[in-house]
């Protein structure tokens, strides 16, 4: 059956895939005498795989996890640069087989390492995308405030991205030193030391005492012991606060997702017209020609029908003539101050008494054709 040439290699103890991948992509591996590229696959048991012109051979090696404490200033690199005389944690070890690590440390740091050749157990517990937990025993100069450890959980901004939410929580403090306990599923390069000196607090000792629930306790720096069923259970036993983890990594997943979604929404119309000025200058001066056409002819109209005022004088009068009836157009009051209503209204009723007095038009009637 063909595989992908990255991981057969990985599984001959080759190294790791991401290591695989580098041979493949400097032209170092080739298959039946070609040289491949990352993707392409192979059939271990008909094709000829070979890395710098040596046949790998496939064995069925046997299983091997060690957990080892990396002390300060012993590198965890496979393969250290040639300037560089310092031990790597292979050199610890007395096995000579090809192995790789589980959680590499910066030279300053310390704690626990795990070595193996299962390269499937070491991509799992290695690569963020499956959250698996390390913790770290961090102390720092200061005692960092409340504002300052919900920043470092949720996140900060450095040079290379943002950080995944992690878990801090305070063991020991005073206002000259803390000891911290740092949960992560994804780490950055010196993560942990970016994070603290930005934050104002520089870190004085890391140690990782953990990888899952797999504790460092009982070795020494510079020890090491080979793992059992128990262990290695253990090992891929994620911590318990990976739910609170998980939840968090889900928060900062929507915001992430609605803040691409809010700068990928186009811009309205309204902030791109030109506003008016004066107290409606928040409103855009027009939003469609046809609405705009006849808001101007209102305009027009209103403004043709208005009439010229003048300002009010002081003390809110307006000084704008009142125009009355005259005197003349009104008729006389009586002396005796009663009103004229009744006396008008008796003369209309005796219009109408005459108009009902008067001859009806009298009618002559048509002759018919035998009158004729």
């Amino acid at each position: 059956m063909k595989e992908r040439v990255h991981k057969l290699l990985a599984e001959a103890n080759i190294g790791s895939r991401r290591e695989s991948e580098l041979l493949i992509e400097q032209g170092r591996v080739r298959v039946n005498g070609e040289i491949i590229t990352v993707g392409d696959k192979a059939d271990k048991e008909t094709d000829i795989i070979e890395v710098d012109g040596q046949k790998v051979v496939f064995g069925r090696s046997q299983k091997r996890y060690i957990a080892l404490y990396k002390p300060k200033q012993v590198l965890s690199s496979h393969e250290p640069h040639r300037s560089d005389n310092r031990q790597t944690v292979f050199d610890l070890i007395p096995f000579k087989e090809r192995l790789f690590s589980i959680g590499r440390l910066d030279a300053d740091s310390e704690g626990l390492i795990v070595l193996t050749n299962d390269g499937e157990m070491a991509q799992r517990l290695s690569h963020p995308r499956f959250k698996h937990t390390k913790t770290y025993k961090v102390q720092v100069v200061g005692l960092p405030s409340e504002r300052a450890l919900e920043r470092w959980q949720a996140g900060v901004e450095l040079e290379d991205g943002m950080t995944a939410p992690c878990v801090v929580r305070i063991i020991k403090g005073d206002p000259r030193e803390t000891t911290l306990r740092i949960i992560m599923t994804e780490g950055k390069k010196r993560q942990i030391r970016r994070v603290a000196s930005l934050l104002g607090h520089p870190v004085r000792r890391l140690v990782r005492t953990h990888i899952g629930m797999l504790s460092v306790e009982g070795l020494r720096p510079g020890e090491w012991r080979e793992l059992n069923a128990a262990d290695i259970e253990a090992l891929q036993t994620p911590a318990r606060d990976i739910k609170q983890l998980r939840a968090a990594s889900r928060q900062q997943f929507k915001r992430d997702r609605d803040t691409a979604q809010r700068e990928q929404r186009p811009i309205s119309r309204e902030s791109t017209s030109p506003r008016r000025s004066g107290y409606a200058g928040a409103r855009p001066a027009s939003r469609s020609g046809k609405t705009a056409g006849w808001r101007k002819k209102a305009d027009e109209v209103i403004e043709s029908w208005s009439p010229d005022r003048r300002p009010r004088r002081e003390g809110g009068i307006s000084d704008r003539p009142r125009f009355r009836r005259s005197d003349a157009s009104r008729p006389p009051r009586p002396e005796d101050g009663t009103s004229d209503r009744s006396r008008r209204g008796g003369d209309r009723l005796a219009g109408e008494q005459s108009r009902s007095t008067k001859r009806p038009i009298q009618r002559r009637p048509r002759k018919t054709k035998d009158e004729e």
